[in-house]
């Protein structure tokens, strides 16, 4: 025999009797994103290097250690997405979206690429979804990016399992001030830090404050808070982000270690996590990113975003005992004989036309086989299509719940089971 071909690491089928999970939580985020006025926008899955290198960040985990980076046949370089801001903004600028309105609400849902060691809920090839609003800097903006997802938590029955901690990370003015402080006070131990830690003590030492590094917790537990650096205009607009969350009954936590993982973030910085996850407990992270469509050639535009892990949410609906049921079959059609399919499969055609979900056997199996297959689909009815059947224009509709059959004619089998959906 040949050898069987595995599945790359890192990466998942996803498969009947699962999909089911994806398409419940696809069909809430749809509906909940077109209540809110937001528009899909779909992405390429690689990008120029450049605009990750630059959009992301130089200095983060992800562009130094976790891209799927190459080099086409033409010589240019890149990358598989290893998120989708960064597409989504590229995109915003070429198809020059602040013509059509000053503020634009996107949201996308895909594939994301990191080469990074697997783990639950986390894979080399992942999915994610997300929104954006570009266009204004006012904080209601932000409670509004931040209420679009409370509210999929809330259709999808886990918002009591889920926590939101928020932070500010201030304007360049703020920050400087603070990367000044916080250099200050990791001077006298900075050899003690990690080797990744070290370096950034000089090229972006807020991201020291995200090291998972047990020595870099420990050394940076004392550190001064970002919010006693904050200016006025900063902590004003984080004061009202506060008091409108208030308002509206979104209970969140204050965390002054959260920083974000990636570079671009400004003023509010925010996370969900869910204890159902174990220690990679994130499901969502975002925040305002006032200066990236400048750094990546566009016009300097406000705008804040998040993005959602939908394996991570996933396990957390699975953990809380919110999966859905495979999907039961309407009807199963059971052929006795060849001159019948031509007739049964004109009656499947009518049914699923009506909006019945129908199967029949392909295997040509006899009728006790095409039962047991008609059950183990968790079929409603089956309907029994013999040569005595076909003369009369009639079948035999055997009901599942109760085992009762009766012979009906074909009108009269098709509404009994719409009536009965």
């Amino acid at each position: 025999m040949a050898e069987k071909i595995q599945r790359i690491k890192g990466t998942n089928d996803i498969i009947p009797g699962e999909i089911e999970q994806w398409q419940q939580l696809e069909q809430v985020i749809q509906t909940v994103m077109t209540r809110f006025a937001y528009r899909e926008i779909r992405t390429p899955l690689f990008e120029r290097t450049e605009l990750f290198a630059r959009g992301v960040g130089e200095d983060t985990d992800i562009v130094s250690k976790e891209m799927y980076t190459f080099t086409d046949k033409g010589g240019t370089s890149l990358t598989l997405r290893p998120e989708l801001t960064a597409s989504v903004v590229r995109s915003y600028i070429q198809n020059n979206f602040q013509q059509t309105s000053p503020t634009v609400k996107l949201w996308y849902q895909g594939s994301i690429f990191r080469q990074e060691r697997p783990q639950k809920g986390r894979f080399r090839q992942f999915h994610q979804f997300g929104a954006e609003a570009i266009g204004s800097p006012y904080p209601e903006t932000d409670v509004e990016i931040i209420s679009l997802f409370w509210e999929i938590l809330i259709q999808l029955g886990v918002s009591d399992s889920v926590t939101l901690k928020i932070n500010s990370v201030g304007d360049e003015e703020s920050r400087n001030a603070y990367r000044d402080a916080l250099r200050a006070f990791l001077k006298p131990g900075l050899s003690e830090l990690s080797e990744t830690s070290q370096r950034r003590f000089q090229t972006n030492p807020l991201r020291i404050l995200d090291s998972k590094d047990p020595q870099d917790k420990e050394l940076t537990r004392d550190a001064p808070r970002l919010l006693d650096y904050l200016n006025d205009s900063s902590a004003q607009h984080y004061r009202t982000v506060l008091s409108l969350l208030e308002s509206l009954d979104i209970p969140f936590q204050q965390d002054d270690r959260l920083v974000r993982g990636l570079d671009y973030y400004t003023h509010t910085a925010f996370e969900f996590t869910s204890d159902a996850l174990g220690a990679q407990d994130a499901v969502c992270g975002g925040g305002r990113y006032d200066g990236l469509i400048g750094d990546l050639g566009g016009s300097d535009t406000p705008a804040i975003g998040w993005a959602a892990g939908t394996e991570r949410l996933l396990l957390v609906m699975e953990a809380l005992g919110k999966k859905v049921s495979e999907p039961a079959l309407d009807c199963y059609l059971a052929v006795l004989g060849e001159a019948q399919r031509p007739v049964a499969f004109n009656l499947l055609r009518e049914w699923r036309a009506a909006g019945l979900s129908c199967d029949t056997d392909l295997q040509r199996r006899s009728l006790k086989a095409q039962l047991r297959e008609a059950n183990r689909q968790n079929a409603r009815f089956v309907v029994i299509l013999g040569e005595s059947e076909r003369e009369k224009s009639m079948v035999q509709i055997k009901f599942m719940d109760t085992g009762e059959q009766t012979e009906m004619s074909f009108d009269a089998a098709l509404k009994k089971m719409m009536d009965t959906q």
